[in-house]
Order: structure tokens, then sequence, then C-alpha cells
């Protein structure tokens, strides 16, 4: 049996890589074809979201497609979402004004402080 004439592959084994489908050709024959394994669209790390704007490919496609193809132009573009982004970008806010509060506070409650210790000298004298 010759492997030019039928369309096999040398593996026989019904694996998930080795998937074949039949098609009938306009000449009426039919032949198998091979199927690729479906691709997965790239999700976001934080929420698992799928990502908007990433072209969806199998694994190795995405080196030889370009750039645009792969992330958005924005921070964590290709690998967060817009929602995940926007979220770090209020909880590090967030974090940097409660740092200046505690600050604030301090600085006032050092203040009161001094503020009594001046006060116990003088009625102490």
């Amino acid at each position: 049996m010759e492997y030019e004439k039928i369309n096999l592959r040398l593996m026989k084994y019904n694996t998930k890589s080795n998937k074949i489908k039949v098609v009938k050709t306009p000449g009426g024959a039919l032949r198998s074809q091979h199927v690729k394994k479906l691709a997965t669209r790239p999700k976001c790390g934080d929420t698992g979201v799928p990502l908007q704007g990433v072209s969806t490919l199998r694994p190795r496609q995405y080196a030889t497609v370009s750039r645009t193809k792969k992330t958005v132009s924005r921070a964590y573009g290709g690998s967060k979402s817009a929602n995940a982004v926007k979220e770090r970008i209020v909880r590090a806010f967030l974090i940097e004004e409660q740092k200046i509060v505690k600050r604030v506070i301090k600085e006032q409650t050092d203040a009161a402080k001094k503020a009594e210790k001046k006060d116990a000298k003088k009625s102490n004298k």
C-alpha cells in the first residue's frame, strides 16, 4: 500500500492529536482529513476571564503571528483583563492613601504628646 495515494499518517492509534474526518472530494471520492486540535482563548491570570483582542491560536502559532494579534496596548496587555488592571490600579492607590493617612495620624498624635509634655512642664514650675 502506497502512502502517497491515501492520506494517512504513519501513526495508526486514535489519540487526541491524530483525529481524522472523512471528506468527500469534488470527484466523489472519500478521503480522510486530519483534524487539528481546537485552540482555547487566552485567559486573565487574575480573574480567568477570556482576554479580548488577543487571537485564539494553538501555542506554537503565537510564534508566527504579529505582536498586535498577541497583545493589546495597555499595561499587562496580553495577560490581564481590563477590569483586573483597573482593580490593581485602584488597590495600589488606596494602599498609598492609607499610608498617607497613617502618617498624618501619627504626626498628630506625636504633636499632641509634645503639647501635653509642655503643659506638664509648665504646671510643674
